[in-house]
């Protein structure tokens, strides 16, 4: 007797399980590995990708790159996401930490068409990461924070191997020092990126970029009457407000009925008595800087600047929120009750010309817990490259700040982490054996990938990293691969320094979502969320939108 056939999804809906699926999105990471795999190291190449919108994006910044690729596929897009969470979290290893979960899931792609169960392979793997992040804590070296002059040097260095793989490595002696003094201008106990600003002026070369030591932005929209206020004024009362000072237009719909010319002059009269009540309230607590996040209109700016007040509108709420963390004031939402107690000062504020733009700075902020990097460049897509770059060094320095190990870069860690897990999986009985020593293989992809992207001999630097490494670990365990010399050195010699942190957030990154892949064994698409006009009921037969319904059939 026929079974009678039971459907319990809907109509369209395909489903793919089993190991062939699992395959299959091991297959798709790997793609997206191979499309970043050349951007890694001093020597890696950068990508030009046109968006929908026809905009050009040109990096080797990990994080950049993959939200740019639109991945659809959604085991592919675990990578898209860890590759930001690293970006997020330490700001630098993006590359690394795709290819690390991409190479894991390669090794191990043959015990999975063996048949080895997917639970016996994530159980290896987060054993091995134990492992691998409890040994980087042991070699990890500390600086002490009492001698600033280390500590200085210590920053530098990690900001120079952060910049080695960037744009910007050929000037990373200049911008190394503007990094680290950026970041040591801020709260030390908060460490908050965005108290950095970064303001971009095409023109000049990367040399003329400058570090303000205080807050700076680009002049606004002004009005009539702007020039005749001063351009740079000592010890500034500084008033920042949202607050429009301007004449406001009637609405189109306004309606007035009056029935004397004395009337409607009362009305006029009282329009205008309400901006010069709200100027002559600014004017009486002393400020002589005014600025504004709403417009400052011209009978404003013509009002200020014959009392010789500068002031600015449009004001981005980025720039006010630093301008008051710099400065001591608050934010005021109306002039009324506006006393000297809600101002800030400063040294000196100038209004100064930058390349072709104008620029407003406030210097020698007593609560200076902000600065301003203002970069110059060529290209416009130059420039947002070296803000790119920059980001990343500041996000490694502001870790390497709070948590003081360091350990070398250049492959050095990977090759020594392989070597001990290598070692720590032949005292260990069964398939996780197996699964340790893979991961173990997966390591290696960094070195190698260091060695393929500077055209170097992979299989010769390989094997002498992995002799040095076996012969002496305690004295070979920092040797890596000198992308300057061209040889297997020491890099932690070299001042090859990266923090601690950055490799162990990504190993356990990569592992996660490796993990997180070879766990699902099925994929269950709806027809309708492919559908992209699937967003709303379908319309009822016969009836057309909102209207009446339709008759005579």
């Amino acid at each position: 007797m026929m079974q009678p056939q039971v459907i319990v999804l809907k109509e369209g809906t395909d489903t793919s399980q089993g190991v062939p699926q699992l395959l299959s999105n091991i297959s798709a990471c790997l793609a997206i590995c191979d499309t970043i795999r050349t951007t890694l190291g001093p020597r890696g190449m950068d990508k030009l990708i046109v968006d929908s919108q026809q905009r050009v994006t040109i990096s080797n910044d990990g994080a950049t790159i993959m939200k740019l690729l639109e991945v659809v596929q959604p085991a592919a897009r675990t990578l898209v996401d860890i590759a930001r969470a690293q970006d997020a979290e330490v700001g630098d290893g993006t590359t690394s930490v795709v290819l690390l979960a991409g190479e894991l899931l390669k090794e191990v792609k043959d015990y999975v068409e063996e048949g080895v169960s997917s639970q016996v392979i994530i159980k290896g793997f987060r054993k091995a990461a134990d492992l691998a992040i409890n040994r980087i804590k042991e070699l990890a070296v500390s600086v002490d924070r009492s001698d600033k002059a280390k500590f200085r040097d210590l920053l530098e260095k990690c900001a120079a191997t952060s910049m080695n793989s960037k744009l910007i490595g050929s000037q990373k002696e200049f911008f190394t020092k503007m990094v680290v003094d950026a970041v040591m201008r801020l709260d030390q106990d908060e460490l908050d990126e965005d108290m950095i600003g970064i303001k971009k002026i095409p023109g000049g070369a990367m040399q003329d970029s400058l570090l303000v030591d205080g807050v700076a932005f680009k002049k606004s929209f002004s009005y009539a009457g702007f020039e005749q206020q001063p351009k740079s004024l000592d010890s500034p009362k500084i008033v920042c407000l949202n607050v429009e000072l301007e004449l406001r237009a009637e609405k189109d719909n306004a309606e007035v009925r009056v029935d004397k010319v004395s009337e409607y002059q009362a009305i006029v009269d009282a329009e205008w008595k309400i901006i010069f009540d709200k100027l002559d309230s600014i004017i009486a607590t002393g400020a002589n800087v005014v600025l504004s996040r709403l417009p400052i209109g011209d009978l404003a700016t013509q009002y200020f600047a014959d009392r010789n007040i500068f002031c600015a509108g449009r004001v981005s709420k980025d720039d006010l929120d630093r301008v008051c963390e710099a400065t001591g004031c608050r934010t005021q939402s109306t002039t009324a009750g506006l006393a000297a107690k809600h101002l800030g000062t400063c040294e000196r504020f100038e209004e100064r010309q930058i390349g072709g733009q104008r620029f407003n700075l406030f210097k020698g902020c007593p609560e200076a817990k902000t600065c301003t990097i203002v970069l110059r460049g060529g290209a416009e897509q130059f420039i947002d490259e070296v803000e790119r770059s920059l980001h990343d060094s500041i996000m490694i320095v502001r870790r390497a700040v709070k948590n003081q190990n360091v350990v070398a870069g250049g492959g050095a860690i990977e090759m020594e982490l392989s070597r001990y897990l290598r070692e720590t999986a032949r005292q260990i009985e069964g398939k996780q054996q197996l699964i340790i020593s893979a991961f173990a293989k997966a390591l290696e992809v960094i070195p190698r990938q260091l060695c393929e992207n500077a055209g170097f001999d992979t299989t010769d630097f390989i094997t002498q990293l992995r002799a040095r490494h076996a012969k002496d670990p305690e004295r070979f365990k920092w040797y890596g691969v000198d992308i300057e010399e061209e040889v297997v050195s020491d890099l932690f010699a070299k001042f090859v320094w990266e923090p601690a942190l950055v490799k162990s957030n990504a190993i356990s990154s990569a592992v996660e979502a490796a993990c997180l892949i070879l766990s699902v064994d099925e994929t269950v698409t709806s027809q309708q969320s492919q559908d992209p006009m699937a967003g709303g009921q379908p319309a009822m037969p016969g009836r057309g939108g909102r209207g009446m319904p339709m008759m005579g059939r």
